[in-house]
Formats: C-alpha cells, structure tokens, sequence
C-alpha cells in the first residue's frame, strides 16, 4: 500500500474510532465500552474486507492502527466533556470516515486484480460495515438501513468514480481524491439537506400507513 493511502487509512481509523466514542457517550456507556464501540467502528469494516480478500487483517499486520484507535477513542471523552459537540457531529465525522475507509477499501482491492466490480463491492463493505456493527452493538438500527438514508449509496458512487479514473488512466492521488470527495459531499448533503432515495413499498404497506 502506497504511504498516502497509509495515511488515508490512519485518518480513517481516527475519525471512525471517534463516531465510535460519541455513539457510545450517547448509550452512557462505561470506559470498556466506549473503547469497544470505538474498536469494531474503526476496524470492522476493513477486517471483513481483508477476510474475504484472503489477506492478513490490516490491524494484525499493523498494531499501530489500534494504538491509533484507542487513542482517538481516549481524547474523545475530555474533549465531549468541555465542550458539548453539535447535534450531527457523530454523522459529520461517520460520513469523513466512510470516504476515507471506501477508498482504501477499493485501492487494496483492485491492487489485488480484483475487479472493478468486486473493488466498489469491497470499498463499500469497507466504509460501511464498521458503522453497522456499531449500530447494532448499541441497539440502534444501522445508518445503511435507516429509511431512504444515502450512505452505502454515497460509497457506490465515490468507489465506481475511483474505479472509472482508474481505467481511463487518470494519476492515483487524484482519482482518490475525486473518489472520496464524492463519497463525502453525498453523503454531508443528505445529512445537510435531508436528501434521501426514493422508498420501495407494498401497497398494502401503504394502505395501512393511511389515516
């Protein structure tokens, strides 16, 4: 792995361990707790990613990305107790992780042959499935689950991006860029502007939802 997406892949550690923390601060969990959420926000994702691309798991191979994670979970809790964070901080900092994590998740991905398909397939589950096991942990239903909520769809459309530059020869460093800058924007315009997908339901669904 080239040393931006290194970084890339700290950062979103970082930002992820940090959702994480205030996920479990607003569950009024102990220490333990928080540090668990905090633990499985960060590296879910890129776990199930490296077990289904046969690779040793990125924490294995690297400790330094818990070290990482338990310190963003750490610094988080003075910092919520000084200074209340807004309403959507969690979901800002949720939606900078996606971008970064389904970048590299679709980076190590295709650096591995996999595909196009299987690359946007792998970035998505690498943005996004840290967040649902958090969710579930903390009894909540996941964000990619959630009514007409653009998420997974935000992770889509970045990784595909990234995966077209590539093919068309676009340089590295600005096809991530463009990738997780779509992903972001997406994602930070729903929460912004309440902008949501169109939901699928039965008409019997709909007959009982009527007054």
């Amino acid at each position: 792995m080239s040393l931006f997406l290194q970084i890339v892949e700290f950062a979103g550690v970082a930002v992820f361990a940090v959702a994480g923390a205030l996920a479990a601060g607003r569950k009024s969990l102990d220490l333990l707790g928080v540090i668990v959420i905090a633990m499985v926000t960060a590296t879910g994702g890129g776990t199930l990613r490296d077990l289904l691309l046969d690779r040793t798991v990125f924490w294995i191979a690297r400790p330094e990305y818990l070290v990482v994670t338990l310190a963003a979970a750490l610094l988080t809790i003075p910092y919520v107790r000084f200074s209340r964070p807004p309403e959507k901080f969690l979901l800002i900092a949720d939606a900078l992780g996606l971008a970064l994590f389904s970048i590299v998740g679709a980076r190590i991905a295709m650096a591995l042959d996999a595909g196009g398909l299987i690359a946007v397939v792998m970035g998505t589950i690498t943005g996004a499935f840290g967040g649902v096991v958090r969710d579930v942990l903390c009894a909540e239903i996941p964000m990619i689950l959630r009514k007409g909520q653009i998420y997974a769809t935000a992770s889509i459309l970045g990784c595909a991006l990234l995966v077209v530059l590539d093919a068309l020869g676009v340089p590295a460093n600005i096809a991530n860029v463009a990738g997780a800058t779509t992903v972001a924007v997406l994602r930070l315009a729903a929460i912004a502007f309440d902008l949501s997908l169109p939901v699928f339901s039965l008409p019997a669904a709909r007959e009982r939802d009527d007054p």
